[in-house]
């Protein structure tokens, strides 16, 4: 199967080389400004897709290839560990697309419209979660409330770790993560190997409690408890060649729950 992922990664660090910057159109551009830079990557190659739009999933679907790419502009400093997946959970694989995941950091108080990206992470969506099998879909029921004509929705939204949490070595850097199988370009150098291993209990249900505000998780032994999946972590030549490896999974997990306790007692 041919990848564009090689070429894209690429093309997205010699932008950063050149200064190529992100042009926003206005303060109130909170969303797309990132779009907008990887969109002049793809055009720059002469690859088609199809347009982004608020709803679409992934960001970028390409027309002759069987691949998509979703953005994540991050702001640094700022939140940078976690981010919110707006009703889609990260995945590898979405209706027959390989999916690629590209976070891009940038300054969070800029002095004007236009400014770098800081460092860039382009992996696959396996890195971030190996279940290709989840389909997310939205509930509601009626009769909440006093009169019994209240609706609940059941709006889901998932929170997941950038690589920047999950793995050293890619602060301030350009990095390219796939699978380890994956075949790229020979400019590119090997600088580590991540492997991924499967939770022994996975969650399959929650409930919530209206009463009391609590929510409870029902949890099942994982079929795929403690299978591997590795991945491969890349640099262009002339980059720096620093070593990425992942980090504890338990001091992640530990880290991201703090994060999230702040948060809610912020809110």
């Amino acid at each position: 199967m041919v990848s564009n992922v090689s070429l894209i990664f690429k093309s997205c660090v010699s932008a950063i080389r050149n200064g190529e910057l992100i042009e926003r159109e206005g303060r109130n551009d909170k969303e797309f400004h990132f779009q907008n830079w990887f969109k002049r990557r793809l055009e720059g190659l002469g690859l088609n897709y199809d347009s982004p739009g608020r709803n679409t999933y992934p960001d970028f679907r390409l027309v002759r290839f069987a691949e998509g790419y979703e953005l994540k502009g991050l702001a640094y400093p700022g939140r940078d560990a976690d981010y919110d997946c707006n009703s889609q959970v990260p995945r590898g694989e979405h209706n027959g697309r390989q999916v690629y995941y590209v976070f891009g950091r940038y300054p969070s108080s800029p002095d004007g419209n236009r400014y770098p990206v800081l460092d860039l992470v382009l992996c696959h969506g396996s890195f971030l979660n190996a279940d290709n099998t989840y389909v997310h879909k939205n509930k509601s029921f009626r009769g909440f409330g006093s009169y019994g004509d209240i609706l609940v929705r059941d709006r889901k939204m998932y929170v997941a770790p950038t690589p920047f949490a999950l793995a050293k070595g890619t602060a301030h850097r350009r990095t390219l993560i796939v699978p380890a199988h994956d075949v790229v370009d020979d400019d590119l150098i090997e600088v580590g190997a991540l492997a991924r291993r499967e939770a022994d209990r996975v969650v399959v249900a929650y409930s919530f409690d209206l009463r009391t505000n609590d929510l409870q998780t029902a949890m099942l032994d994982n079929p795929s408890a403690g299978r591997e999946h590795v991945f491969k972590a890349y640099r262009l030549k002339g980059d720096p060649a620093e070593t990425v490896s992942l980090r504890n999974q338990a001091q992640v997990i530990a880290e991201l729950e703090s994060e999230a306790n702040d948060a809610e007692d912020s809110e």
